[in-house]
């Protein structure tokens, strides 16, 4: 089918124009003809009156007999003559001819050539008719001019004509321009217009008719597209809003759940605390209708319900621990993850418990850590349910914290018995190296004084029993030197406060005066670092108690460029050459091992009568501020 073929705006409003256009320029040219033909008439007469003009003058040359000029004026009057005849198209000059300007100007020539013949080549003596014959001359010029005026009256209607003609084109052109502009342009942009309202009124169904096919139609069915996509999506704007309110609210419920697992494991601070809370919160966010939490042992054979909510207890009671295989729940799986179990009913054998309970599906998600199954949590429903894709995700997140936590117990568990441990082995050795020793002591003396006893030997029974009396006191003192440092703390304190309660206690205990000094400002220590420093200045203070007979004792402390601590007294001293340590001196060899444990250097400088200093340099950190941060942080 042939095409049809479509006009723009453009040539639409070029059509409607073009014929008034060519109106317009036909008249004007038209116009400025007459113009012209009216100006060189216009000129024609002029001319022509000046032959009447020049008439009278040669009639008045003749007439006073003043010839000499005569030659020249007839020149001008042919010349006039000539003129008229031929016209002059630069000026312009032409005469109008007609049937009635060519005769009358055929007189004026015949007039003109017996006026001549008689007045100026005959030059008669008698002038009796020269005034009529002039008179008579002039009137046929008269008559030529009239005729010419008649005729340019004719040229000048006719130019009131074309003039008439052309305001009429006008004003018929700007009438069909203007309603051409109506209704091309000026109503479809109303339309538009009204369209436009609708739709910012609310009524996405208004249309722009189609009543054109150029540029407005293309407008048109531009908008009408537009307006059909608004309307569709209007029409889906409220389904989208609630499946995007159902997507946040969806994931408002999983960050609240996540947040309310996430507190509940920061709480617990036991297995039990944490496994009863764990159950609760996954009944109300999975909204089953029963929940177990059961723990593996390493092998994962066997397993055991730690918690258990909304279940009967006939069916915590059968499985309290069972074994891998036994049960849906509990089996191994090669999926890593969530399985959905539906629960059959069983023909031909005992049903299970969760059957006999009523449960339709379980829902059994791992609990993994770094790829190991340490147990697994169960749902259980009366209805069939599969969870969606973000419910599985979720289960899985929340499992997955709760195995993190249970791994955190155990860790504190087995840090907390770590700590013992080693509290134990501390005491076990203290004890060793001092009362132990002490009592050991003790016990040669016994045996002594029971030797002494049966040889009745008086003065060695004396002696021994000053030696028993000298080790039980030494004894009492080591177990309140002990009491003293086992109670010995850290806290939020520096390190000086500690020092001088120290050293008062030094001062009450032993009678002597203990000064202390400390220099610069360093970047406090770290709890462990301060308890090992005042346990070593405690054993050296108790060393100076118990063997340098002093009578004054001074604790000097330089905090910069690195911790340095120096107990030094005014004793007796003692030998110390070779560097080695042997078994009269256990508090020093106590101190040398509390301070390799923090990496610190004891260094013992004594003289026989002139006192002993202990020096304890602690190593300095390799970044001030790395290892301020933690020191603070550990602090506070």
């Amino acid at each position: 089918m042939a095409r049809r073929k479509q006009w723009n705006l453009g040539a639409k409003l070029a059509l409607m124009g073009a014929p008034f256009l060519l109106l317009a320029l036909l008249s004007m040219a038209a116009t400025l003809w007459v113009s012209w033909q009216l100006d060189g008439g216009a000129a024609a007469v002029n001319e022509a009156g000046r032959l009447r003009m020049q008439a009278y003058r040669m009639s008045l040359s003749i007439g006073t007999g003043e010839t000499e000029a005569l030659p020249e004026q007839v020149r001008e009057f042919e010349s006039s003559l000539a003129l008229l005849r031929n016209g002059d198209l630069e000026r312009p000059l032409f005469v109008p001819w007609d049937d009635t300007v060519q005769r009358r100007f055929a007189v004026v020539e015949q007039d003109w050539k017996g006026f001549r013949a008689h007045w100026i080549d005959l030059n008669p003596p008698i002038l009796t008719n020269l005034r009529a014959e002039t008179v008579a001359f002039a009137a046929d010029v008269d008559a030529l001019v009239a005729s010419i005026e008649a005729h340019l009256s004719h040229w000048t209607a006719m130019l009131h004509l074309l003039q008439m003609t052309m305001m009429a084109v006008a004003i018929l052109g700007a009438t069909v321009l203007l309603y051409t502009g109506y209704l091309f342009v000026l109503e479809p942009v109303g339309q538009l217009k009204q369209a436009i309202e609708k739709i910012q009124g609310g009524d996405f169904s208004a249309r722009v008719d189609k009543v054109s096919s150029d540029e407005f139609g293309t407008l048109a069915e531009g908008f009408n597209g537009m307006a059909e996509h608004l309307q569709s999506m209007y029409r889906n704007l409220e389904s989208k809003v609630a499946e995007k309110t159902a997507q946040l609210e969806e994931k408002r419920e999983r960050l609240e759940s996540l947040y309310e697992v996430t507190a509940l494991v920061t709480k617990a601070t036991s297995l039990d605390e944490l496994a009863q809370g764990f159950v609760q919160s996954m009944t109300r966010i999975a909204r089953a209708d029963g929940v177990a939490l059961r723990w593996s042992d390493q092998a994962n054979q066997r397993y055991l319900m730690l918690a258990a909510s909304g279940l009967p207890s006939s069916l915590v009671n059968a499985e309290q621990c069972i074994h891998a295989g036994d049960c849906d729940c509990g089996a191994s799986s090669t999926l890593p993850g969530l399985r959905v179990i539906p629960i059959q009913a069983a023909t031909g054998k005992a049903q299970q418990p969760c059957a006999e309970a009523g449960f339709a599906t379980v829902v059994t998600i791992p609990v993994r850590l770094h790829d190991h199954l340490m147990g697994e949590v169960d749902l259980f429903f009366h209805a069939r349910v599969s969870p969606t894709a973000a419910e599985r995700s979720l289960l899985e997140a929340l499992t997955s914290h709760l195995a993190g936590a249970m791994e955190n117990l155990r860790l504190n568990a087995l840090e907390k018995e770590a700590a013992v441990s080693q509290e134990r082995h501390l005491l076990a050795r203290e004890l060793h190296d001092s009362i132990a020793q002490s009592l050991a002591f003790l016990k040669i003396q016994v045996q002594l004084m029971r030797d002494a006893v049966q040889s009745g030997d008086a003065q060695q029974i004396d002696l021994v029993l000053g030696e028993i009396d000298t080790g039980v006191r030494e004894s009492y003192g080591d177990v309140r030197e002990l009491l003293l440092h086992f109670r010995t703390r850290t806290n939020a304190e520096d390190i000086e406060p500690a020092l001088v309660t120290t050293l008062r206690k030094f001062e009450h205990q032993s009678g002597l005066k203990a000064s202390l000094q400390m220099q610069g400002h360093g970047m406090p220590l770290s709890p462990d670092r301060q308890i090992q420093v005042l346990h070593i200045v405690q054993e050296a203070l108790s060393n100076v108690r118990k063997h340098a007979r002093a009578s004054q004792v001074w604790l000097d402390v330089q905090q910069q460029p690195q911790w340095r601590f120096e107990v030094r007294d005014d004793g007796v001293g003692f030998s110390h050459d070779d560097g080695t340590l042997d078994e009269t001196h256990v508090g020093l060899r106590i101190m040398k091992e509390r301070a390799e444990r923090i990496g610190a250097q004891l260094d013992i400088i004594s003289t026989p009568g002139h006192g002993t200093s202990i020096l304890l340099t602690l190593p300095p950190p390799p970044n001030p501020m790395a290892a301020s941060v933690p020191d603070a942080l550990a602090r506070h």
